[in-house]
Parts: C-alpha cells; sequence; structure tokens
C-alpha cells in the first residue's frame, strides 16, 4: 500500500515516523537511567545494552526488511551507515558538554572494551567478503561467530564493569556513575521495565514504515541502494541515538551517553547477522557493493579515533571539545562528500 502513495504522501509518512522513533526515544532514554539505577547493572553497561539494543530496533527492522526483499546492498549500508552516523554522534554531544571534553569526563573501563567489541565485530565481515562464499543453510558461517562473539563481549563487559583491573585517573572534571538522588535503587524495576519494552516495540513498527518508504525511493525514483541506505534510513533510524545521547548529556548521565552509542554501534552490527539470514540469494557479505565497504571502513576508523579518545582523555582541544570529535566530523564529512559525488 505504501509503494503506491503519491510523494508528498511517502515524505509525510517517512516525517512521522521519524518523529514518533525520535519522541519514544527521549521517554526510553529516562527509564534507561531509572533501570540502570534500580537494577545497578551501571550507566554504562545500560547504555550499551537496554539504551543501544532498544534505539537500534527500528534500524534493525529496516536492514531486515531489505535483505528479506533481495536488496543485500541497502541492508548492508543501512546498519554500517547508522554506525557511522551515531559515532558522529558524540561528536555533536561534545558540543553541548562545555565543562569539559566528554570522553574526558565519561570515564569508564566498561566503554573501552566496548569500543574494542565493536572494533572487532566491523572487521568479521570484511574478512567474510574477502574469503570464500560459503553459506550453510543460505548463511555465512561468519554471522553465527559475530553472534556468538557479541554475547560473549556483553558478559565480558559487564565482569570489566563489576571487578576493573584498572581505574581512569580522576580529576575534577570526571563525571561519576551515580545514582539520582530523587531514585530510589530499592523500588520495584518491573513497571520501568513494561513501558520500556512498550517503547521498543513501537521503535520496531516505525522502523518497518520507515524501510518500505526507503524501499520506494531505491524502486521509483532509482536511487542507489547504498546512498538511500547509508544516508537517508541510516540517519532517520539513527535520529533516537542523537536524542537520547544529547537528554544523556544533559541529565549528566554521561556514561549512558558515551555507553549508549558504543553499545548501539556493537548492537548494530547484528544487523548484518540478522540481515544474512533473511537474504536468501547466497551470503549477504559476498553481495555487498564498494560503496558499502567503505562505508563499513568508516564506520572502523571513526570507531579507532573514538577509542583513542577515550584513552587519551584530552580535557579540552580544538573549538573546546575533544580533538577526537573534531576528527570524527572530518571523517565522516568525507564519506558523505564521496557518497554524494561518487554513489
Amino acid at each position: 500500500m505504501i509503494a503506491s502513495l503519491s510523494l508528498p504522501w511517502l515524505l509525510a509518512i517517512f516525517a512521522v515516523a521519524g518523529a514518533i522513533v525520535v519522541a519514544v526515544s527521549v521517554r526510553a532514554t529516562s527509564l534507561a537511567d531509572l533501570i540502570a539505577d534500580r537494577t545497578r547493572m551501571g550507566e554504562a553497561l545500560a547504555g550499551g545494552v537496554l539504551l543501544g539494543g532498544a534505539t537500534s530496533l527500528s534500524g534493525v527492522v529496516v536492514s531486515v526488511t531489505g535483505a528479506a526483499s533481495g536488496d543485500a546492498s541497502f541492508a548492508v549500508s543501512n546498519a554500517v551507515g547508522g554506525i557511522a552516523a551515531q559515532t558522529l554522534f558524540l561528536a555533536i554531544a561534545d558540543l553541548l558538554h562545555r565543562r569539559a571534553n566528554l570522553e574526558h569526563a565519561a570515564a569508564e573501563p566498561a566503554n573501552l572494551f566496548q569500543a574494542v567489541m565493536l572494533m572487532l565485530l566491523l572487521s568479521l565481515p570484511l574478512a567474510a567478503m574477502a574469503g570464500p562464499e560459503i553459506t550453510l543453510l543460505g548463511i555465512h558461517p561468519i554471522s553465527p561467530l559475530m553472534l556468538i562473539a557479541y554475547i560473549a563481549g556483553v558478559k565480558l563487559s559487564a565482569s570489566v564493569r563489576e571487578q576493573p583491573m584498572w581505574q581512569p585517573v580522576e580529576t575534577s572534571d570526571t563525571r561519576h556513575d551515580e545514582p539520582d538522588d530523587e531514585n530510589d535503587p530499592q523500588a520495584p524495576v518491573m513497571r520501568p521495565a513494561l513501558i520500556f519494552a512498550a517503547l521498543v516495540a513501537i521503535m520496531g513498527l516505525c522502523g518497518w514504515v520507515i524501510s518500505q518508504v526507503g524501499s520506494t525511493f531505491i524502486t521509483r525514483f532509482g536511487l542507489g541502494s547504498s546512498l538511500v541506505g547509508a544516508l537517508i534510513t541510516a540517519t532517520v533510524t539513527s535520529l533516537p541515538e542523537l536524542i537520547t545521547t544529547l537528554v544523556a548529556v544533559r541529565r549528566g548521565a554521561l556514561q549512558l551517553a558515551v555507553g549508549g552509542i558504543i553499545g548501539g554501534n556493537t548492537f548494530d552490527t547484528l544487523f548484518l547477522v540478522f540481515s544474512d539470514v533473511a537474504y536468501r540469494e547466497g551470503s549477504l557479505f559476498h553481495h555487498m557493493t564498494q560503496t558499502d565497504v567503505y562505508w563499513l571502513a568508516t564506520g572502523l576508523i571513526m570507531t579507532a579515533i573514538l577509542l583513542g579518545g577515550l584513552i587519551l582523555r584530552q580535557r579540552e582541544g580544538p573549538a573546546r571539545i575533544g580533538i577526537e570529535s573534531v576528527l570524527m566530523m572530518a571523517v565522516y564529512a568525507c564519506a558523505v562528500a564521496v557518497a554524494v559525488i561518487a554513489p
């Protein structure tokens, strides 16, 4: 039904679905912070697992729907384009946090480990693409390996938080992960958890709508799948990460902000796993285009820069933000220019 609508209606539906996702994500951020306090799982882990996974759900639906329809490039570019865009959001949030560089203030070992895990998960698809086209039941062996690596990484992230083998140097600008005064850590968690689950379902439904509109743009106007996936649907479905990051920074939940982006990006690599299962024309990884690989490399480069910034912990750099934020903005701008000029 969506495919038969006129352009004004398509744009309106696209905008409404995106607005709903953004509005829902604001509420989800406060709930994730509350759940983190009441379960004592910590902001970094809650941001990486709860908030990261929830705000990524609409993107999952977009990629899986695209893969199921046979458009491998759309599925891949939506996933890796979203990772690049969401990493950029931390640089934008750094502009908002004026007291000190965000990566300096949000010192948390779990975030460092999740960034390393993200780089590993982004490297595996490159290895799969360069290797022989092997499938089992239509699924490349790298897909279950990525899923196992993600689950193991989440467990190890929890142990890094609970029993860290090192602690960051304390400064006057370091922000500690402490429960909010108005939030009773002994209060029941069931009600906020159920509301959080309902909000996640709404995000997933909106993601399906966005995927249908994106597919219509590709077929009706002859746009490149990589261009639509990396710059249009990926950006729209990544808006919750931008909003939740900005809200978390304004609330002072800096570990939640950084953990939400890194954890969300880590979860986003599973888009490729789910899409490989949904794609029935062979290995998804061997149907990636050169542009898809370029965006995958961009995500790797930006994550490496972010990890370097988290380790360096520069208090203040150019424009009163960290040098890593400036570099991430520059890398993303170059990627967009290349995608537009040579789609």
